[in-house]
């Protein structure tokens, strides 16, 4: 039986891998203008198969471009082709030796100030949510939706999506359906997110900033592991 250590081990290990991975997508120049989300998304694919042999994501891969970037993940806005200013975010889930990474970032291709600042401001909003999640040892998911979205409209942007990140472990975890508000971090999300699961396992979890500048028409995305 696996050891909690090694639950979180194996969790970290993978999200390790999957920064390695979107560092080469970045070293190696795949997201450029001309090409489209669906062969941006490939080509990392494809890469993440070179590098790790990955073939099994837990999720959809989403490569993002543009007004696309306003989307949250449960549209599937059309295929756009990337133009030389855009904002890409990538959203991958990869799956290494069955613990689930997921892991999000967003690209600027260009100088766009206001681009830039969204790309920057993601990672530092992100760090605000893990602080307060460290403060507050009895936090429920929905106090936690709740203080990102107060960060993100105190920093000036809007809150792209329905809920700021979900359970994650190994594949498949527990299978996550529309109705069990429970696993995500969303409002009526009331459990303790320090808990244990139906196995009685700890949970772990990942953080999700989507923002979004609505005067521009264009947002960002950022994830990865929030309590470990």
């Amino acid at each position: 039986m696996t050891t909690e250590t090694e639950r979180a081990s194996g969790l970290l290990d993978a999200q390790a891998k999957a920064e390695h991975l979107f560092a080469a997508v970045e070293d190696r120049g795949l997201i450029t203008a001309g090409a489209s989300e669906r062969e941006v998304s490939d080509r990392i694919r494809d890469l993440a198969g070179d590098m790790f042999g990955i073939r099994r994501f837990w999720h959809k891969r989403i490569v993002r471009a543009g007004p696309n970037t306003l989307h949250p993940y449960e549209d599937n806005p059309p295929d756009r082709v990337l133009a030389d200013d855009d904002i890409v975010f990538v959203d991958f889930g990869p799956i290494f030796a069955d613990w689930e990474a997921d892991f999000g970032r967003t690209f600027v291709l260009g100088d766009d100030p206001a681009k830039l600042r969204l790309r920057d401001a993601l990672p530092q909003l992100f760090a605000a949510g893990r602080r307060y999640f460290e403060a507050h040892p009895a936090i429920t998911g929905a106090e936690l939706y709740a203080e990102v979205k107060r960060l993100t409209a105190d920093a000036g942007w809007t809150f792209g999506g329905a809920h700021s990140g979900h359970l994650v472990g190994e594949f498949p975890h527990e299978r996550i359906n529309g109705d069990q508000i429970g696993y995500y971090i969303t409002d009526g999300s009331d459990e303790p997110m320090r808990r244990h699961d139906r196995a009685g396992r700890d949970c772990h979890w990942i953080l999700e900033i989507h923002l979004v500048d609505e005067t521009h028409g264009f947002g960002g995305f950022y994830e990865e592991l929030l309590d470990l």
